[in-house]
């Protein structure tokens, strides 16, 4: 059970970046943009959302496991992400608690936590995918940290219909990142990471945008991971963001038996 609650956060996690339905504009009414104004909005887009919190249904589908579970995230920037795993009937399965300083990951059934030092080692372990924790952060708001390629223009960029293209390729590894974005909204419809082999390793696509705090921030998400055979969908039911409502209190059971990671 502790693996596929693992699986279940890590494939979460794995999930978020842009793309939807927000209200459009008409076409000719569109200021198409170069790239570095393009990367300076969607960077801008970014840093808007200081806290996230969102529920709604996982689904994972893989060669192991097929499984739909309830789960609730809350992410206050810049420290901490904090995700609970529910099952039927609203049972509460795991909690799992992330800052920049340490983690603590409940098993409720085993009525066992897990804690340790937060590690891109250990986080890979929990959530089973390579992710720093920033990125993490970045990743249950669907955004995309562009801070590296602020100044860097990217290897290719293009217009196609409605969206720009944009490719960057890594100088060293040959691997390649590709971002689709709508034209409109700037919501992001397409995330395509590739190896140096030009095999693809991860695709998202994101749909039913809606603006928060004039963001275009998707409720459905599906990402293929190709490596592992897994697919994920992800169905928000409700979102909020930067409310001052909004709050982490994640406290063990006194009986609770705790593992030192």
């Amino acid at each position: 059970m502790k693996n596929i609650i693992f699986l279940l956060s890590g494939l979460l996690i794995l999930s978020l970046f842009n793309s939807g339905c927000v209200p459009s504009k008409p076409t000719d009414d569109v200021e198409l943009l170069p790239s570095e104004r393009l990367i300076n909005r969607l960077e801008s887009n970014r840093r808007k959302i200081r806290n996230f919190e969102g529920n709604g249904t996982i689904t994972v589908k893989s060669r192991t496991l097929d499984n739909s579970a309830l789960f609730r995230v809350v992410v206050q920037k810049p420290d901490s992400v904090y995700l609970t795993i529910l099952g039927p009937f609203g049972i509460e399965l795991a909690q799992a608690l992330v800052t920049k300083n340490d983690f603590i990951f409940y098993d409720a059934l085993r009525n066992t936590a897990y804690r340790g030092k937060p590690d891109d080692q250990v986080l890979r372990e929990i959530f089973k995918i390579d992710l720093a924790f920033n990125d993490l952060i970045d990743a249950f708001i669907g955004a995309v940290n562009l801070t590296d390629k602020l100044y860097r223009p990217p290897a290719k960029y293009e217009v196609d219909y409605d969206q720009y293209i944009l490719t960057y390729i890594d100088s060293l590894t040959f691997v390649s990142t590709i971002y689709k974005v709508d034209i409109r909204q700037l919501g992001l419809k397409e995330y395509i990471l590739k190896d140096g082999y030009g095999h693809t390793v991860l695709t998202g696509k994101y749909s039913r945008f809606e603006l928060i705090e004039n963001v275009a921030v998707p409720y459905r998400i599906e990402v293929q991971n190709a490596k592992e055979n897994q697919r994920v969908t992800i169905e928000y039911k409700r979102i909020a963001a930067n409310s001052r409502n909004v709050s982490i209190n994640f406290r063990l059971p006194t009986d609770a038996s705790i593992i030192e990671w």
